[in-house]
């Protein structure tokens, strides 16, 4: 086995297990809050912090990877340490106690993704814009785990995800260990060159990336309780996120194709339009057909704006700085976004309600969609973001 086949192989685990992780957290550990008692605003402010941490240190990893180049071990303790410190998640159910785990754990879980996704751009090299396939790893990993743990969950309880978030997690960490080492050193970082990555059409982007996930924070605070409030099972409530998983396979499969035939901002400002959508019924939708096939448009809300992300923010960042771009991306939209939107949807949930804030979520995203497609319709004169 080649190098580089033996980096797709241990990148394409890596993805399956990182969103395997995921597939527990995500659905199921705000739920599992909420069953011990925590308020909305507690379960909102448990998910801020994770995202404030989240911000502050894949920055911090980031910055020293480059520097030191030493994103490989960097990595692989940071997988460790991580799972370590989620094990303090089965010895207590008081908020605060939790608060310190949560901020504990993700300064080791934050740079994890973007770590990946930047030695996603390493092995792929010239096949970038198939990125879509390998990251798709990730999503058919959380359908897997969100139907089989559903079941799971309706037989032994929500609190069983914190064991098996513990032993996934070790298992991520351990196949770390294969990642083979950097054949040649990266470029050293020119003093002042990650000032690149602050350029007007960047910051523009980063902005509107951030209303985006500032309106998906409803959603990922919220839907689960929802739905269970709606008098869904478990069964339910997975088999409704793994649609969504589904929907963004789909769109990933075809990344290749999307990205031969559509400008990048072209699917920016489609995938904008497609979350007005989403949210504007997603509250006032009952019925399981309704709610799932609103579930299907995740392709476009979060599968291509996600995979147009990572290839714009890896061609504008300069090959010493490509970790930290990454990093700053992710800082800004599943870091910066989802904090202040896990904020807003707690300190509003009680008085609005799920409708209520999946309609706020709907103008967020429209304010993001029209001033990103109204700057770059007017720059008739500027370097298109889409390259062959």
């Amino acid at each position: 086995m080649t190098s580089n086949s033996k980096a797709r192989g241990t990148l394409g685990a890596q993805y399956f297990l990182y969103f395997g992780v995921m597939g527990m957290h995500l659905p199921f550990f705000n739920l599992y809050c909420y069953e011990i008692g925590f308020t909305g605003w507690q379960i909102g402010s448990l998910q801020a912090a994770r995202s404030m941490v989240l911000i502050f240190f894949s920055l911090f990893w980031g910055l020293l990877a480059d520097h030191y180049h030493s994103r490989r071990p960097i990595y692989i303790v940071c997988n460790f340490f991580s799972a370590a410190a989620w094990a303090f998640f089965l010895f207590t159910t008081d908020f605060a106690w939790m608060m310190l785990i949560t901020i504990l754990y993700g300064i080791f879980y934050a740079p994890l993704i973007a770590f990946l996704e930047a030695f996603a751009m390493d092995v792929l090299g010239r096949d970038k814009k198939r990125y879509g396939r390998m990251r798709a790893w990730g999503s058919a990993a959380f359908i897997i785990i969100v139907l089989l743990l559903g079941r799971v969950i309706d037989a032994y309880g929500v609190k069983i995800i914190l064991s098996l978030i513990l032993a996934l997690s070790w298992l991520q960490a351990l196949v770390s260990l294969g990642f083979p080492r950097p054949a040649a050193q990266r470029d050293v970082a020119a003093p002042g060159q990650w000032r690149t990555l602050f350029s007007p059409r960047v910051i523009l982007f980063l902005v509107c990336a951030f209303l985006m996930l500032l309106s998906h924070g409803a959603y990922y605070t919220f839907f689960s309780i929802h739905l269970s409030n709606l008098g869904y099972s478990s069964m339910f409530i997975g088999l409704s996120w793994a649609v969504a998983s589904c929907a963004e396979i789909v769109a990933m499969f075809y990344s290749e194709k999307i990205f031969k035939r559509f400008r990048y901002e072209n699917v920016l400002i489609f995938s904008f339009a497609a979350a007005v959508l989403r949210w504007a019924v997603l509250g006032y939708a009952e019925s399981a057909p309704a709610i799932l096939a609103l579930q299907v448009v995740h392709a476009f809300t979060y599968g291509t704006f996600h995979m147009t992300s990572i290839l714009y923010i890896d061609m504008l960042a300069p090959d010493a700085t490509k970790t930290l771009g990454q990093a700053v991306n992710n800082a800004v939209t599943y870091g910066l976004g989802l904090m202040a939107g896990a904020f807003l949807s707690g300190a509003l949930y009680q008085h609005l309600g799920a409708p209520g804030l999946f309609a706020v979520s709907a103008w967020i995203a429209l304010a993001g969609g029209v001033i990103f497609a109204g700057y770059f319709r007017s720059q008739t004169t500027t370097k298109s973001f889409h390259t062959d």
